[in-house]
């Protein structure tokens, strides 16, 4: 993954990196609701790409994530740039490491897509729904709630996403997705 580094672009303005903050929030969301993972892997991870400074302890992990404006607690610390590269690094390494299951969800939603059935009577897709939307509801501002249909659409492009993400280039392709998200 770090083979191919991320792209440079100016240093985004308030709006933008709130904006970035939100999404990378979000992708990890997606990641933890399919696989599981936890705080521990994500520092694992981060010690292995050498952020040991910028991801140091859980404390600082839940800081980074609790900086997404869509989150109850919102903006107790700022992201920097930094910290948002070393997020989608760390962010693409993990979904590289689930790229199986991920691979699994998406062929799942493609059949159901196919069949025309719902993806809640897909067990991966029935299980990752039922999470996300849990995690969502638990851990979102009450103005950022939003309906079960939309946070389900929301769900199933994150998944999507994820696949793009678990790519070699997927670190690319996540701060592109960052900065045109943001710019809008």
């Amino acid at each position: 993954m770090t083979s191919n580094p991320v792209p440079s672009f100016e240093n985004p303005d308030l709006p933008q990196l709130q904006a970035i903050k939100a999404h990378l929030d979000l992708v990890l969301l997606a990641l933890e609701s399919l696989t599981g993972l936890g705080s521990d892997e994500m520092l694992a991870v981060a010690e292995k790409l050498g952020f040991e400074e910028i991801l140091s302890d859980r404390i600082t992990l839940w800081r980074l994530r609790q900086a997404s404006p869509l989150r109850k607690g919102k903006g107790r610390k700022k992201l920097d740039v930094d910290e948002a590269r070393a997020m989608t690094l760390i962010s693409c390494t993990l979904a590289a490491q689930q790229q199986f299951a991920i691979r699994n969800a998406v062929a799942q939603l493609e059949k159901c897509t196919a069949l025309k059935r719902t993806p809640h009577r897909e067990p991966i897709l029935g299980d990752y729904l039922d999470r996300f939307n849990s995690l969502y509801q638990e851990r979102m501002a009450e103005e950022e709630q939003a309906k079960p249909e939309e946070i389900q659409r929301l769900a199933l492009k994150l998944l999507i996403d994820l696949l793009f993400y678990s790519s070699q280039i997927g670190s690319r392709r996540l701060w592109v997705a960052l900065f045109e998200r943001s710019s809008h």
